[in-house]
């Protein structure tokens, strides 16, 4: 980290495509980074909800050249934590799917256990775990996907930070962390669990390298970059959104440029 200058892709040329309310906005331009890293074939999300960090996952892959496809599995029912909700939120992601990923993005709407049938094991290069999130359930999704990963896959775990309610994502990623050699864990946000299977040739990359170079000096320097990524992608959202009110300003309702009007002689 001391020899190279770090300069991934989002700070190169991430533009969100789909901007949604949602905790997981922390760790959009690390998403970003990670699946233009490892470059997947097979991308699994168990719980999409509004879709932010599966649709980064799927932009990513389109604007880096990946030959890949998504599946973002969920029953969008809601659930103890999320509360019910209605059909608007899938019916607006799935036409996001078919707006700019399609055939390369399927969603499966049921339940993660429902959904095993659908992958082999050790098929998966990328598994997201966001959906309920009290310890137990956490444990079985994780128990029950993880031989679906292909050894030097990587999974990913929300929340790990929310100590609130019931959650138990920060206890569960705790006891893998003792257990697994290869974890990462991002603080800020929500929080962010990174761990990768063991096995498998990992791929010559700066950011697979600092995630798992085990020096704590480097850990804290990649936390740091990340949280400043975030700060600057968000002021760069603002920037456009500011430059695009005032250039409504110049223009009339029917987009043509404002008239100004004419100077009135004094006599």
């Amino acid at each position: 980290m001391e020899s190279q200058i770090y300069f991934p892709p989002s700070i190169q040329r991430f533009e969100p495509k789909r901007v949604v309310f949602s905790t997981w906005i922390d760790h959009i331009c690390f998403a970003y980074d990670l699946v233009a890293a490892i470059r997947p074939k097979l991308i699994a999300e168990l719980g999409v909800y509004n879709g932010l960090s599966f649709f980064t996952f799927c932009q990513s892959m389109v604007e880096n050249d990946i030959d890949g496809v998504a599946y973002g599995i969920d029953c969008w029912e809601g659930d103890e934590h999320t509360d019910a909700y209605d059909d608007s939120i899938y019916e607006d992601c799935a036409e996001h799917a078919r707006d700019h990923y399609r055939g390369m993005t399927y969603l499966l709407r049921m339940f993660f256990q429902e959904a095993l049938q659908h992958f082999n094991d050790d098929s998966i290069d990328l598994l997201h775990i966001d959906g309920l999130h009290t310890y137990e359930a956490i444990q079985e999704d994780f128990t029950t996907w993880y031989p679906k990963v292909k050894p030097g896959g990587i999974v990913l775990f929300h929340d790990v930070m929310a100590k609130i309610k019931d959650f138990g994502a920060w206890k569960y990623f705790e006891e893998l962390e003792q257990e697994h050699e290869e974890t990462f864990k991002f603080n800020h946000g929500f929080g962010l669990g990174v761990l990768r299977k063991p096995g498998g040739e990992r791929k010559p990359d700066p950011l697979l390298d600092m995630l798992f170079s085990g020096d704590e000096e480097t850990e804290k320097r990649l936390r740091q970059f990340y949280v400043h990524a975030g700060l600057y992608l968000e002021s760069r959202r603002q920037a456009a959104e500011i430059r695009k009110r005032r250039k409504g300003m110049k223009l009339g309702g029917d987009g043509k440029k404002k008239q100004q009007p004419a100077a009135q002689g004094e006599g």
